[in-house]
């Protein structure tokens, strides 16, 4: 079985560590099992790319597509023109595409065009929110996959109100969790515990790069204003998206918000699993914050990891409801957050039973 696997964004990178490393040691019982690896180059950028393959230990690409950044088109538009390259001088059996970034519904489509077979990893996931445009990614990325790994039970249900055909449907777990629990990963600290004295519960990880949250030059200052003073007496660690840190450029930061640079995931984790709580409009976090049971709030209109919410320590907080913000923050300093779950199946084995059901398929 030849298989090629698509990577294109941040999040992908730690999703794709732990199928690799599956593969590799599957392959010693199965030499006809193969893969290749292709970065779309969607994240050019040396922090939000390279550093992840390296501290990772994620192979050097096959290919790098090298498309670079552009608008939500040009950018899908670039990708499917060199893949499609890709796929004609190597066929693949079946092309994995993980998460919801453009390369995912990029490679998608041009794969199923070419009569390949896709598995979609992490599939079934929905914020219902069209205004999102992973919303859109997931959507058409699903309506078209062969194969579809699931998170959670939520997700099956999605998946079958479509029509998806529930023979094709494997609930396998997370493969992020994977990568977080990996036993031969050491989380480091990194520089900035030092520097600014941090301890273990003595601060706050902030991160927000969504448009309705960080584009608005007064709409971020009123946020990052209520954020910090409503927990005055503690530092707030910020890794800035470089997105975000256009509309930072602009204004007087608070006093108590720390501004750093994207930070490692190895770092970052570290700097996660040791602070009071976090503060977050991502996907992943949410997950990675359930799993390490630290508090967490989202600041979206809408999660498409309900999980995290019913079982975790999510909480999603709406723009219209943002006035509850303070009383939730000196809630999660207080230490009077409510006790999460781990949810079904993320418990570290889920890249195993995804490379397991691959070998089974009647490929």
């Amino acid at each position: 079985m030849n298989i090629t696997i698509v990577a294109g964004a941040r999040p992908n990178f730690m999703k794709i560590a732990p199928i690799i490393k599956s593969i590799k040691k599957y392959q010693k019982s199965r030499p006809g099992l193969s893969y290749r690896l292709v970065h779309t180059g969607q994240h050019y950028d040396e922090s939000l790319s390279k550093v992840f393959f390296d501290e990772l230990g994620i192979p050097d690409p096959d290919t790098n597509l090298g498309v670079g950044s552009g608008s939500h088109a040009g950018q899908t538009a670039k990708v499917m023109v060199e893949f499609e390259k890709e796929l004609l001088q190597h066929p693949a059996d079946v092309v994995i595409v993980v998460g919801d970034v453009n390369s995912t519904m990029a490679c998608t489509l041009v794969a199923k065009k070419m009569h390949t077979r896709v598995a979609h990893i992490e599939a079934g996931i929905r914020s219902f929110d069209l205004q999102m445009p992973e919303e859109i990614n997931r959507i058409v990325t699903d309506s078209i996959a062969d194969y579809a790994f699931t998170t959670s039970r939520h997700a099956n249900q999605n998946l079958i109100r479509t029509g998806f055909d529930k023979d094709r449907i494997f609930l396998v777990g997370n493969t992020m969790i994977d990568t977080l629990l990996d036993p031969s990963r050491s989380f480091t600290r990194p520089e900035i515990w030092d520097r600014e004295e941090l301890n273990e519960g003595n601060y706050l990880v902030l991160t927000l790069h969504r448009p309705s949250n960080v584009d608005n030059p007064e709409t971020f200052a009123n946020l990052l204003g209520t954020i910090c003073s409503s927990v005055s007496g503690k530092k707030i660690i910020f890794p800035v998206h470089p997105r975000t840190q256009k509309t930072l450029n602009q204004m007087t930061v608070p006093e108590n918000l720390i501004a750093v640079d994207p930070m490692q995931y190895l770092h970052f984790i570290y700097l996660v699993r040791h602070a009071l709580g976090v503060v977050t409009d991502s996907g992943g976090i949410q997950e990675e914050t359930t799993v390490l049971k630290i508090p967490c709030i989202t600041l979206r209109s809408s999660t498409e990891r309900p999980e995290t919410v019913e079982l975790g320590t999510n909480v999603l907080l709406k723009p219209e409801e943002i006035d509850q913000l303070p009383e939730l923050l000196k809630k999660m300093a207080g230490g009077k957050w409510k006790k999460g779950e781990v949810p079904e199946l993320w418990d570290g084995k889920t890249s195993d039973r995804i490379v397991r059901h691959l070998m089974e398929l009647p490929i």
